[in-house]
């Protein structure tokens, strides 16, 4: 089993992309799907776990405008994973721990999840809230979903941890 001092949490490199999408698309239920050019686009968003040359981790972010309201804006997690293998030995929550000290340099009003995992995000601070308080991430993605036919029938938990001040 791996040993969590054995995993180096940090931020992604271009040579990271297609192991990310490996991950991404091991979790097919779990994740929307990302394809090569929309990690390479995003990649100093992402966050990675790697266990010598092995990546066994991601995550990455998106800030969700407050429309009139700059300093209100909402960053979302996304693409949250762990390689089965590797459940279970903390590296969770010391990657969404890199990452929320990451973005809570831009003074965010909250981070934002959807998410399979509501028992793990709430360990972390994170509180559970009706999808019709953050409708700005429903029409900037959710709207776009090809898994379910309407945002609000879709099974994952919205959750948010604000930022104190």
């Amino acid at each position: 089993m791996p040993m969590d001092d054995e995993i180096v949490i940090r931020r992604a490199t271009l040579a990271d992309v297609l192991p990310i999408h490996r991950l991404i698309q091991a979790y097919p239920h779990e994740l929307l799907m990302r394809p090569v050019n929309n990690i390479v686009e995003n990649i100093d968003r992402f966050t990675v776990g790697v266990r010598g040359h092995e990546l066994v981790a991601c995550a990455c972010w998106q800030i969700l405008p407050e429309i009139g309201c700059p300093e209100g804006a909402t960053v979302e997690l996304q693409s949250v994973a762990v390689n089965a293998a590797y459940r279970g030995h903390g590296i969770g929550r010391r990657l969404i721990s890199f990452v929320l000290q990451r973005i809570s340099g831009f003074r965010p009003a909250q981070a934002l999840v959807l998410t399979f995992e509501p028992e793990f995000f709430g360990k972390l601070g994170f509180r559970p809230i009706e999808k019709t308080k953050i409708i700005h991430k429903i029409y900037r993605g959710c709207i776009y979903c090809t898994k379910h036919t309407n945002p609000f029938v879709c099974p994952e938990i919205a959750m948010v941890l604000h930022f104190e001040d």
